[in-house]
């Protein structure tokens, strides 16, 4: 079964990502922030596929987005970013980062599940 992290702090958006991806029979594990989805990276297998929101205490998605890259070299697993910044520069900044893809919120569930299946593919 294929695991994916979401980090998001905001816990209604977690149950209706984690909603999302198991109907697509994925396992989720859940992270509140950066700080602690660094630290599930550094104690777990490696996921493939990490949701990322961008706005979270401590440790932001941008930033956490170039320690997955950098410090953990994982340069293949897909991020993909989901945020309520809806601006061409955030999501320019997001890829630029090493990001694969940019929802903004609010998404159709039929456009998640779509973004997810390309890169799981």
């Amino acid at each position: 079964m294929k695991k994916v992290l979401v980090v998001d702090d905001s816990k209604s958006e977690q149950t209706l990502v984690r909603a999302l991806l198991e109907k697509m029979s994925l396992e989720v594990s859940l992270a509140d922030n950066g700080d602690e989805a660094l630290a599930w990276l550094r104690n777990h297998d490696q996921p493939d596929l990490i949701f990322l929101d961008i706005v979270m205490p401590g440790l932001n998605g941008l930033d956490l987005c170039r320690e997955i890259r950098e410090s953990l070299g994982y340069e293949e697993v897909p991020i993909i970013f989901c945020s309520n910044k809806s601006q061409d520069f955030d999501r320019f900044w997001a890829l630029r980062q090493g990001g694969n893809a940019y929802l903004t919120k609010p998404y159709s569930p039929m456009e998640f599940m779509k973004t997810v299946k390309e890169y799981l593919a």
